[in-house]
C-alpha cells in the first residue's frame, strides 16, 4: 500500500514538472537568441529590452503568447509616443513626470493592455530620461518588436508543452479526496465525540471548494495550451471534456457539502442514540462506499487518453453506479421503515437520500454525454454567431 502512493506521488511530481522544464528552455532559448539579433539590429550598446519583452511574451502556452505579444508590442509604443509628446512639448521635469505617469496609466488602460499598464508608464520614462529621445525610442520600439517575433518564431518552432497532463492529475486528486470524504461519511461516529467528528467532516467537505478552485487554475491553463496547438488535433473535444467533468465534480462537491450539514445536523438531534439501525448503517456505508469507487472512475474516464482505458473506466463506472443504486433502494425501504417509528427527525433522514440520488445523477454516463452535447453545441452556436458580422461585411462589400 505503502509503496504504490509513493509511485503514484513519484508519478504526480513527475508529470508536474516536465512542463515547467520545457518552459524554462524555451523561454532561455527565446530570451538569448533575441538578445542576439538585437545587439545587431538596434543602436544601443546593450539592448536588454528585446530579450526582457522575449520572457514576457514566451508564455506558458502558444495562445497567451499570441495575445500577450499584442498586448506588449501596444503598450511599449504607446509610452514611446507619449514619451516623444512630452519631450517636444514640456522637457524632463518633476511636474512633467507627474503628468507622464499619470497620462501613461490612462492611456495604458484605454487601449486596453490589460496587465502591461505600467509598461506603457515604464517606457515612457526611460525615453523621457535620455538624451536622445527620438533615436532612444525607435531602438526600444525595435528591440521590443524583435523579442515578441523571436518568442513568437520559437512557440511555433519549438512546440509550447501541454498542461493536460497536470490538470488531469489535479482533477484525479480532487476525486481521491471526494472518495475519502464519502468513505468517512459511511462511518457511524460514537461516543460523546460523535458531534465534534460530524462537524470535522462537514469542515473536510468546505475544503473541497478550494480544492476546485487550484483544479480550475490548472484547468484554464490546460485549456489554453490547447489552443492553437499544432501538437493537438481535437483540443475543443479535450477542453470541453475535461471542463465539463470538472463542472459535474463541482456539483457533487456541492452535494457532499450539504449532505455532511445533513448528518452533522442528525448526530446533534441525537446526541445519545445511534444515527442509524445496523441494518440501515450498513446499507448506508455500501452506497458511500460504491459512490466514492465511482468518483475515482468518474475522474479516470475524463482523463483517460487511450480509448482502451476509458471504455474500462466508463464499464466501472457504470458497474459501480448500478451497485450503488441497489443499495439505495434497500437504504430507502430502511429509512422509510425508521421514518414511521422516529416522526421527529424524518426530513433529516429524507435529505440524506435526495443528496444520494443528485450524486448518483450527476456520476450517471448519460447525464455526462448530455452535458458534453450541450457544451458542443452551445460552441457551435457561438462561432457561428461571431462569424455573422464578417459574412455581412463581405455581403455588402460584394
Amino acid at each position: 500500500m505503502t509503496e504504490t502512493i509513493s509511485s503514484l506521488a513519484t508519478r504526480f511530481v513527475r508529470r508536474r514538472r516536465e512542463p515547467v522544464a520545457v518552459q524554462a528552455l524555451r523561454s532561455t532559448a527565446a530570451a538569448v537568441i533575441s538578445y542576439v539579433v538585437a545587439l545587431r539590429l538596434s543602436s544601443e550598446p546593450n539592448p536588454l529590452t528585446a530579450p526582457l519583452t522575449a520572457l514576457l511574451v514566451v508564455q506558458v502556452t502558444l495562445y497567451s503568447t499570441l495575445t500577450t505579444s499584442i498586448r506588449r508590442v501596444n503598450s511599449v509604443v504607446v509610452g514611446v509616443l507619449i514619451a516623444i509628446g512630452f519631450s517636444a512639448l514640456v522637457g524632463l521635469t518633476w511636474w512633467s513626470l507627474g503628468l507622464l505617469i499619470l497620462a501613461s496609466l490612462v492611456v495604458g488602460h484605454l487601449v486596453r493592455v490589460d496587465e502591461f499598464v505600467p509598461e506603457v508608464a515604464i517606457s515612457a520614462m526611460l525615453v523621457l530620461g535620455v538624451t536622445q529621445v527620438t533615436d532612444t525610442a525607435w531602438d526600444r520600439v525595435l528591440e521590443t518588436i524583435i523579442g515578441a517575433v523571436v518568442g513568437l518564431l520559437v512557440n511555433l518552432l519549438l512546440a509550447p508543452p501541454l498542461w493536460v497532463g497536470p490538470a488531469g492529475a489535479a482533477i484525479t486528486d480532487l476525486a481521491q479526496r471526494m472518495s475519502r470524504l464519502l468513505d468517512h461519511l459511511g462511518e457511524d461516529p460514537a461516543g460523546p465525540a460523535r458531534v465534534e467528528q460530524a462537524a470535522a467532516r462537514l469542515h473536510e467537505a468546505r475544503r473541497l471548494d478550494n480544492d476546485i478552485a487550484q483544479v480550475d487554475a490548472a484547468l484554464r491553463q490546460a485549456e489554453d495550451s490547447l489552443r492553437l496547438n499544432p501538437r493537438v488535433k481535437e483540443g475543443l473535444l479535450f477542453r470541453l471534456v475535461l471542463r465539463t467533468g470538472l463542472d459535474t465534480l463541482e456539483i457533487c462537491a456541492v452535494v457532499l457539502r450539504v449532505a455532511s450539514r445533513t448528518l452533522t445536523d442528525l448526530a446533534r438531534a441525537r446526541p445519545d442514540g445511534p444515527l442509524f439501525d445496523p441494518a440501515t448503517a450498513a446499507a448506508l456505508r455500501q452506497v458511500l462506499r460504491h459512490t466514492a469507487i465511482a468518483v475515482e472512475s468518474f475522474a479516470q474516464l475524463i482523463t483517460a487518453q487511450v480509448s482502451a482505458n476509458a471504455e474500462e473506466a466508463e464499464a466501472r463506472l457504470t458497474g459501480e453506479l448500478a451497485v450503488a443504486r441497489a443499495y439505495r433502494d434497500r437504504l430507502a425501504e430502511l429509512l422509510l421503515a425508521a421514518a414511521r417509528e422516529d416522526l421527529e427527525h424524518w426530513q433529516l433522514r429524507g435529505a440524506l437520500l435526495t443528496e444520494i440520488d443528485r450524486v448518483l445523477d450527476e456520476l450517471g454516463v448519460d447525464k455526462r454525454s448530455q452535458r458534453l452535447l450541450e457544451e458542443l453545441d452551445h460552441h457551435t452556436r457561438t462561432r457561428r454567431r461571431s462569424w455573422k458580422p464578417l459574412k455581412r461585411a463581405r455581403q455588402d462589400a460584394a
